[in-house]
């Protein structure tokens, strides 16, 4: 595997402005923020994407993020906060982070960050929901 930046900044060999680091995770600010503030969590082993995280690992990694998310909205005097995963589509570094972006009204971001559809009809919605319970 090609050297993963993630892990390099979570193993303090790249730089980064870090805001929390355990023997689970590293906290620093993204270089290309939404908002000052805006925090990528990191596992500190290398997980591609979510189904990758153990399960005896989800509990804790997210406990950290709900930290995180809290002491972001406060240091930020946000109301509110946005957090977010990618997995694969629009995930730039192909390492596990979840975004944490401070928020307040009319901060100009819109809901999610593209066009939003509706079902063409209840049986459209309900054909979906049944395909999703299956595959779980």
């Amino acid at each position: 595997m090609a050297t993963c930046l993630f892990c390099e900044i979570a193993a303090g060999r790249q730089p980064a402005a870090v805001v929390y680091a355990d023997e689970l995770v590293t906290a620093f600010l993204d270089v290309r923020p939404l908002f000052p503030g805006h925090v990528l969590v990191v596992p500190k082993e290398h997980i591609a994407v979510l189904a990758d995280l153990p399960a005896p690992a989800v509990g804790p990694y997210f406990e950290q993020v709900q930290r995180i998310a809290v002491a972001v909205q406060s240091a930020m005097g946000a109301q509110g906060s946005f957090v977010a995963v990618n997995n694969v589509v629009s995930q730039s570094v192909p390492h596990l982070h979840t975004h944490v972006v401070p928020r307040t009204k009319g901060d100009g971001l819109r809901g999610f960050f593209w066009p939003r559809t509706k079902y063409a009809s209840p049986q459209e919605a309900d054909d979906v929901a049944a395909k999703i319970r299956a595959a779980l």
